[in-house]
């Protein structure tokens, strides 16, 4: 029961200073006021509400305890969706590259506003996140976005419809690797609610989605290179496919690669730029990947031999073209100089491994043969990861897990061979998929 407003001081409950009021409205309903701590070092006063004196009470001890401890005063009011739209017009845009920011786009709009857009910011729980993505993992999303329903038949082409459009499930679920992406995304964008003190903490970081398996490549083993290099030697194209694959640069730092990055007299090259197509510019040249991917790297003389050829002829397409030729000073351009486009190269690429009746492969795989290869050979990681321009040696150790455990398998045959009775392992086949031995017996 109340007090009555005329009782004697003495019956009535005194709070401290500080503590806040707490009082019982006109609707039964009982409410608690009190200052809390807000962005900006300001104080704020808010009030909550609950069935009984004892409920609104606990609620604003809660409140002004987690004050005291520095935490601000949730602010954020409005959707995750709106708060998405918000991040990545106004925050990731400034901080990713421009192809990063469009995956970024595709992720929140096809995935997370869908699925948890109507959620209130401040009240969004790691639960909520959980049953999300377990549920995420469930459906069809050839089913749920009707991607079999827009696609037009095109009985030439060989598209027929063949899920939603006859009612026939075709059961296209989320990899583990799409479903640890799109968490990251949603990660990252409430670490910067976090940041401007929107909400109190990030709760998708509660939320553990196990480590997916990473992809499988097929890198060339060392007969298919050669064939490879023997192939490409009539093509165009040919330094930059052996350039491609005796030092394993990227698609877009070999399409970005100007002349003036090259030394052919000290056989280097500084890799500075990529060329890439975004949605907005078009095709351009951007800043390399990370920091560590701006590198300088030695050449082989048989990639400096082949760019003095490829530098000859290109002198050769630019006297014929005249005034149509467009001077970028790329070191690999079309015969009128324009810059190559990263799907024209992956068709070359294709139509020659077809030519050279090799097995389908992607043009990155030139880039995981040169490690592998190396690997093989016995050169040291931090080499390949300077070559390679990984941010961290640990990304080259994982990413070739598989080199080093043959390379351990083949130590161990050695060991066996040396003390006379060769491990029984080297008479199998390895296809680099095994665990890692523990021990080897030695009798």
């Amino acid at each position: 029961m109340t007090t009555p407003r005329n009782a004697p001081a003495a019956s009535r409950r005194v709070r401290a200073n500080g503590d806040g009021t707490v009082y019982q409205r006109k609707d039964g309903r009982w409410e608690a006021a009190g200052y809390v701590l807000a962005p900006g070092d300001t104080r704020k006063r808010v009030r909550v509400y609950g069935n009984s004196r004892k409920e609104a009470l606990a609620k604003l001890t809660e409140k002004i305890s987690a004050s005291n401890r520095g935490v601000p005063v949730v602010t954020a009011q409005g959707s995750l969706a709106a708060y998405l739209t918000y991040w990545l017009e106004n925050v990731a845009v400034h901080q990713l590259r421009e192809t990063t920011h469009t995956r970024y786009t595709a992720v929140v709009h096809q995935y997370l506003i869908p699925g948890l857009g109507r959620k209130k910011l401040a009240k969004l729980t790691a639960k909520d996140v959980r049953t999300w993505l377990n549920d995420l993992r469930t459906i069809c999303q050839c089913c749920a976005r009707g991607i079999d329903a827009r696609r037009k038949p095109d009985a030439q082409a060989g598209r027929r419809p063949r899920c939603c459009a006859i009612g026939k499930c075709c059961r296209k679920y989320l990899s583990p690797l799409t479903l640890a992406y799109i968490h990251s995304v949603l990660k990252s964008a409430l670490e910067h609610a976090v940041r401007e003190e929107e909400i109190p903490r990030n709760v998708a970081r509660s939320v553990r989605t196990g480590t997916p398996r990473p992809r499988r490549f097929n890198p060339l083993t060392a007969h298919e290179a050669r064939t490879f290099l023997t192939s490409a030697q009539s093509h165009r194209l040919h330094a930059l496919f052996e350039l491609a694959l005796r030092t394993g640069l990227r698609k877009g730092e070999l399409l970005g690669l100007r002349w003036e990055d090259l030394d052919l007299a000290n056989c280097t090259a500084s890799i500075r730029r990529t060329l890439q197509r975004t949605r907005t510019s078009g095709l351009t040249t951007l800043p390399t990947k990370t920091i560590s991917s701006e590198r300088r790297i030695a050449l082989p003389d048989a990639c400096v031999a082949s760019l003095r050829t490829h530098r000859d002829r290109q002198a050769r397409e630019k006297q014929q073209a005249g005034a149509e030729w467009l001077e970028h000073g790329l070191v690999f351009t079309r015969p009128d100089g324009h810059p190559i486009e990263p799907a024209t190269l992956t068709r070359h690429f294709n139509a020659l491994l077809r030519c050279s009746r090799l097995r389908a492969i992607r043009f990155h795989d030139l880039r995981h043969s040169t490690a592998t290869l190396l690997l093989e050979q016995g050169v040291e990681l931090v080499v390949i990861k300077e070559l390679l321009g990984h941010a961290h040696i640990g990304v080259t150790a994982t990413v070739y897990a598989h080199v080093r455990l043959r390379l351990q398998r083949d130590a161990i045959d050695l060991l066996g061979r040396t003390l006379g009775k060769p491990s029984a392992a080297a008479t199998e086949p390895d296809d680099g998929d095994d665990p890692p031995l523990c021990a080897a017996l030695v009798r």
